[in-house]
């Protein structure tokens, strides 16, 4: 958060400190998660893939078309589809 902030031409200090606001809400999100899955423990596969599936496509929808602007289209879904790849064979190896 803080990097494309500063990059924008935000001061440092300012930069890191909406950076470290942004991550305000992620204890609080985590606690009534942890609770959730705690009360109902069917819902934890769900609730991972869901997680799993919302950074795939944060780092898809953000870091692509930024490398297609700067000329590195093909590496990023090479090394997208790489990562991918090596995710599910993890995945499967380590069951």
């Amino acid at each position: 958060m803080a990097a494309p902030l500063r990059r924008e031409g935000w001061s440092r200090l300012r930069s890191f400190f909406y950076g470290q606001l942004s991550g305000v809400v992620e204890p609080i999100a985590a606690v009534i998660g942890a609770l959730l899955v705690g009360l109902s423990t069917e819902i934890l596969p769900y609730g991972l893939a869901f997680a799993a599936g919302a950074m795939i496509y944060v780092v898809i929808e953000d870091f692509v078309p930024e490398c297609h602007r700067s000329g590195h289209s093909d590496i990023a879904v090479l090394a997208a589809l790489l990562g991918f790849i090596v995710m599910t064979g993890l995945d499967i190896a380590l069951g």
